[in-house]
């Protein structure tokens, strides 16, 4: 039988749609059976099915649904803090692609990193999401570019769930440069290379989804049907690296394959934005990116409203352009940065989240959820976009497990 308790004394942000913004129930409880939610509500309206369990007081904290990291790199080789100091000191870009910079070096300590290494590497990251109150976190390959370092990079990424109470979601990002070995040839890199690992990786069981960097400097969406299509053949969900840097539409390459999501978008266009809301596509929001390259274009919020296109925010942790691990501060930046709202930036990381991912048991507290809550040290879901640097996470509960 799976064991029944009580949390009480808190007040619920529920992120369901009841009329109260965030979806919050105050002087709320919520029965949590095994690893689900079985009910929540108002304290006082609490089933007297339910009398006499162990009862859990939060003294009156804020109870959301555990975070949602919808777009990360954590596994990668290596580290890229010389190239960032170099490039404050004066460097070029070129100056430090010659030193062996950008994103070759990490594709060079990728390949060289161990199975072993790249966990090692991954779990500080890890850890330092799950104390922000982190459940879920997508993990994208992307930094081995040949079948051997793609591979063992998914296989790190799934190989995190058996170290950490963390589920882990993973995307194939093959098609995320032209290795050196294909400088300029990257559809001969797409066929050779990207889709027979794809295939690989799919029999292995080790890919959710694949996803893509559609950019002058990565690949046009013409060179990306071929991988598509064979995601779509064997029944995996789309993502894309779409519109960051300029507007080659991507993110209507993107709504044509029903993709989960869009990620950055800063380029997005109307016609982009209601492909999207068409097809159900989520825009992720990645601000971290923006402000480590100091970015002027910022991604469309108010179209994204308009067209009613669900908006999620992710760290984008990679080496390069986001070495950042805190889904606080993506909250703080979207609404700072960007302008949205604290209850879009919560969405952002819980409901909105889950569904760039394609799951439908979280980010949300209603029964049949899993149990998979974030206790807060604070009364207002807005504290939690509101303070820099600060971190207010009291209590992690996952699957129903302390």
């Amino acid at each position: 039988m799976p064991t029944t308790h009580i949390l009480k004394d808190l007040s619920a942000a529920t992120m369901v749609e009841n009329g109260a913004p965030y979806g919050v129930i105050e002087s709320a409880a919520i029965v949590i059976e095994g690893e689900k939610i079985a009910w929540v509500g108002p304290q006082a309206a609490l089933p007297e099915a339910y009398a006499g369990l162990s009862e859990r007081s939060c003294a009156g904290r804020l109870v959301t649904p555990a975070l949602i990291d919808c777009h990360t790199h954590v596994i990668h080789g290596g580290h890229r803090a010389v190239e960032f100091e170099m490039r404050l000191n004066g460097a070029s870009y070129e100056e430090v692609a010659r030193a062996g910079g950008g994103i070759i070096s990490t594709v060079t300590a990728t390949r060289d990193a161990s199975f072993d290494d790249l966990i090692a590497q991954a779990l500080p990251r890890v850890d330092a999401m799950l104390a922000e109150g982190v459940s879920v976190i997508e993990v994208k390959s992307g930094y081995g570019l040949d079948r051997k370092a793609e591979l063992n990079m998914l296989r790190a990424a799934r190989a995190l769930q058996d170290h950490r109470p963390v589920r882990v979601v993973t995307s194939f990002l093959g098609a995320h440069a032209v290795p050196v070995e294909y400088k300029g040839n990257p559809d001969a890199y797409i066929t050779e290379v990207c889709v027979p690992t794809l295939r690989a990786a799919h029999a292995e069981g080790l890919v959710d989804a694949v996803d893509a960097f559609c950019e002058g400097i990565a690949f046009l969406p013409d060179q990306l049907v071929p991988l598509f299509d064979v995601a779509r053949e064997l029944g995996l969900t789309i993502k894309l690296h779409a519109e960051q840097l300029s507007n080659l539409g991507g993110a209507k390459l993107a709504a044509s394959y029903d993709a989960l999501s869009a990620d950055h978008i800063e380029y997005l266009d109307d016609e982009g934005a209601a492909a999207m809301a068409r097809a159900g596509t989520v825009g992720v929001i990645l601000p971290g990116a923006f402000y480590t390259l100091r970015e002027t274009q910022s991604p469309p919020i108010d179209l994204l409203r308009k067209h009613k296109v669900p908006m999620a925010l992710a760290t984008d942790c990679n080496p390069g352009s986001a070495p950042m691990t805190s889904l606080l501060l993506a909250m703080n930046m979207g609404c700072t940065l960007f302008r949205m709202t604290p209850e879009e930036a919560l969405k952002g990381v819980t409901l909105n989240a889950a569904r760039a991912l394609g799951l439908h048991d979280c980010g949300q507290i209603a029964p049949g959820m899993r149990a998979d809550l974030a206790i807060w040290n604070v009364t207002h879901p807005a504290e939690l976009s509101y303070r820099i640097g600060f971190n207010s996470l009291h209590t992690r509960i996952i699957g129903g497990a302390v």
